[in-house]
């Protein structure tokens, strides 16, 4: 299951990143799926927020993999 939730959260950030999401998000949407602060920033911004957010769940699933008792 962790696995699972690991690999549907980096392809909703792929999407975001390479697929046409960010500019699809882009406005009120992205309130809903990022944080409210979102909603008045440009596809660039919400790209590189994703990005950034991106890097932290795959350094929480790397330290998971290692250390299973950190798994939340």
């Amino acid at each position: 299951m962790w696995i699972a939730q690991y690999m549907l959260q980096s392809l909703f950030y792929k999407w975001v990143l390479s697929w046409g999401g960010a500019a699809w998000l882009e406005g009120w949407k992205a309130m809903f799926l990022f944080d409210w602060i979102t909603s008045c920033w440009t596809a660039e911004l919400i790209r590189l927020y994703a990005l950034i957010l991106w890097v932290i769940a795959t350094l929480v699933f790397i330290i998971g993999v290692f250390v299973p008792d950190l798994r939340f």
